[in-house]
């Protein structure tokens, strides 16, 4: 008895010591491209799978902040939200409560219906399907003029309204709907109303509901502004954007909050939001599960399939989907592993993605 005692314990140590030694090199691969990096501020991570569970942050929180970032500080995840709404809209589905290949017509406000008609769309061809892909051929209300108005009215209260009535004020179609593809947030505050119209109450407390995020455990995860912070959260990262020369938390987080942006995560959330949905812990039904990773159309010149994109790293297949404040979550079927990202400077993404690929490389060997 003595004797099976202590294997056990011998094989715990050797578990043990085997897992610090995979961490230590996931922490050294961060360390290395940082340290190369500097100019990125600070960076955060999270390894999920059924075998490991990793957090990590380097650097600092915000720019000439000498406060090192903590890993479980929440950040605005911007159309890193995509994912979630897009799953919420397919939770619905799975509900019966519609089809993603129903037209829009009737299921947007009044007012917006009103302002997209004027502009010339028909919305009678224009499907929940086609908000999802990007593939609508709706005029974005994002464009360098509207960054311009934000960086020269950084406390205006945009409201949902607001921004569909300035993608109507652009022009005429960019094209006729499912024939071409145009990454556009107005895709995804039209789907916001869509959601309200079914769940009849905001599309913030429907995504937290149909998503689960108590059952979850997505204690660290809320839409900004809209919501109160839950508690015990710490605060959020002091984010940058060098190319504006943003301070991210002097602006009103209005100008990207009703669904094609808004939500506030830490890395940790993300991933295991990532992790749950892929592997059919939210969307149980797999062949509705199946239509977020599929291609949109396969003729298509994009890798967009709905609120997610579908990418390569060393020969694998990630379902991924990034924000333009500098976060990315990735779900790599092969590994059954998610690796969510942040980079406190915007502009410095591209640097997290190396850092995520080179973790692939190791996780690969690690098979």
């Amino acid at each position: 008895m003595q004797r099976h005692f202590t294997i056990i314990i011998f094989l715990c140590l050797i578990f043990k010591t085997s897992a610090q030694t995979h961490t230590n090199l996931y922490q050294k691969i961060i360390d290395s491209v940082y340290e190369k990096n500097p100019e990125m501020i600070g960076v955060l991570v999270h390894i999920e799978s059924p075998k490991i569970s990793w957090s990590y942050a380097k650097g600092f929180d915000g720019k000439n902040s000498k406060q090192n970032l903590n890993v479980q500080q929440p950040l605005l995840i911007a159309s890193t939200t995509k994912t979630f709404m897009a799953a919420t809209i397919l939770r619905l589905a799975e509900k019966g409560k519609l089809n993603i290949n129903q037209n829009i017509k009737n299921l947007i406000t009044e007012t917006s219906k009103i302002q997209l008609t004027k502009a010339g769309y028909n919305l009678d061809s224009i499907t929940i399907h086609h908000l999802l892909s990007h593939t609508s051929g709706i005029r974005d209300y994002v464009d360098e003029d509207y960054f311009t108005f934000i960086n020269e009215n950084k406390k205006h209260q945009w409201t949902r309204t607001e921004q569909v009535e300035r993608a109507a004020k652009l022009g005429q179609p960019l094209g006729k709907p499912g024939t071409l593809f145009r990454y556009a947030d107005i895709n995804y505050v039209l789907l916001s109303e869509v959601i309200e119209h079914f769940m009849k109450e905001s599309f913030y407390t429907s995504v937290r509901k149909l998503l689960k995020f108590k059952e979850n455990h997505l204690n660290n995860t809320w839409f900004i502004q809209l919501e109160k912070q839950p508690e015990n959260t710490l605060p959020l990262v002091n984010q940058y954007w060098s190319h504006f020369n943003w301070n991210i938390k002097d602006l009103n987080p209005s100008w990207d909050l009703y669904g094609g942006g808004g939500l506030a995560s830490n890395v940790e959330d993300m991933a295991r939001f990532y992790q749950l949905l892929f592997t059919g812990k939210i969307i149980k039904n797999k062949d509705i599960l199946k239509l977020m990773s599929r291609d949109v159309p396969p003729d298509f010149t994009t890798n967009y399939c709905l609120g997610i994109r579908k990418i390569k790293v060393e020969d694998i297949i990630g379902y991924n989907h990034g924000g333009g404040l500098g976060t990315d979550a990735t779900y790599f079927p092969e590994l059954n592993t998610t690796i969510s990202i942040a980079s406190v400077e915007a502009d410095k993404r591209n640097v997290a993605l190396q850092m995520r690929d080179v973790l692939v490389k190791r996780l690969k060997k690690e098979m």
